[in-house]
């Protein structure tokens, strides 16, 4: 995939999904947290999923299903330790790191914005070390609306006085993509393969990372 980096200033990458292997959130919120869920609350596990997947439906997409304050709440369980107690699972997608480092030492600004929770953020840094190759961290809880908001893009404009005709973003949530090109981030791309378990998905209208040394063509 040739990229026109000669137009691209800036790159915004998601984290989960897109730099991480989604196998370890998916399988917290569809495994590990519903049989925890179960045992704390001495119910049986189909009665647990029956009774979070309603929950999880209604705050999909808004900054409360990525607040693991709002969950701990909600459910009267510690989500920051229960993520604790599988976070052997965290692992960063191929070549990640490689691409990350390519476009570092190119000079783009690199910018992280991710929807997860600072303890989210924080439990990933502690597994994966990607903090060196970041110019910003920045968590959608910072500006209070989540990345599928326009406030979300109008925030982070105004932190940090980006271009978005010379901005290229990267995530594997296609909702969040289309809320990017509305705000006007020119260069988008979804991920063929958010969870390494899951095979790959459609990214329907937006062209998608298979290999990340694809993209360093002509950087």
């Amino acid at each position: 995939m040739n990229l026109p980096w000669s137009d691209i200033d800036t790159v915004l990458l998601d984290m989960d999904g897109t730099l991480l292997d989604l196998h370890f959130d998916n399988h917290f919120w569809l495994e590990h947290l519903p049989q925890r869920y179960a045992e704390q609350h001495g119910v049986s596990r189909a009665l647990a999923d029956a009774e979070l997947q309603p929950l999880f439906t209604e705050h999909a997409g808004q900054l409360n299903w990525y607040c693991t304050d709002f969950w701990s709440r909600e459910l009267k369980l510690s989500i920051k330790d229960l993520k604790r107690e599988v976070a052997e699972l965290i692992a960063l997608r191929p070549d990640a790191d490689t691409f990350l480092a390519a476009i570092r030492q190119a000079g783009k600004q690199v910018v992280m914005i991710t929807n997860a929770h600072r303890d989210s953020l924080s439990l990933k840094l502690e597994r994966i070390e990607l903090a060196p190759y970041f110019d910003r961290m920045i968590s959608s809880h910072d500006y209070g609306f989540p990345k599928e908001d326009q406030q979300f893009w109008s925030a982070l404009q105004q932190d940090l006085a980006f271009d978005p005709a010379r901005s290229l973003f990267i995530d594997d949530n296609l909702p969040i993509l289309r809320s990017a090109g509305r705000f006007g981030v020119k260069h988008l791309l979804a991920v063929y393969e958010p969870d390494s378990r899951k095979g790959v998905k459609d990214t329907e209208e937006f062209a998608a990372v298979r290999d990340y040394r694809d993209l360093l063509n002509g950087l």
